[in-house]
């Protein structure tokens, strides 16, 4: 069984990354969890997640809300 994480299979780990961002985010600025989500779908650091030679998605969601 491979473990490893390659630009094939980040598309897993990114919707649980998204979500406590969107936690975050909906919290600090008294929106929806959709515009949240929308926002962080839309952002250059979703953008830089999503690119698994980031190594972003090693990162907690406190460190990446922080980049946000």
């Amino acid at each position: 069984m491979n473990l490893d994480i390659t630009q094939d299979n980040l598309h897993l780990l990114l919707p649980g990354k998204v979500t406590a961002l969107a936690s975050f985010y909906a919290e600090d600025n008294n929106c929806s969890m959709l515009e949240a989500v929308r926002y962080i779908y839309s952002s250059s650091l979703y953008q830089k997640l999503s690119d698994e030679s980031t190594k972003l998605w090693h990162l907690g969601a406190v460190a990446l809300y922080g980049m946000l």
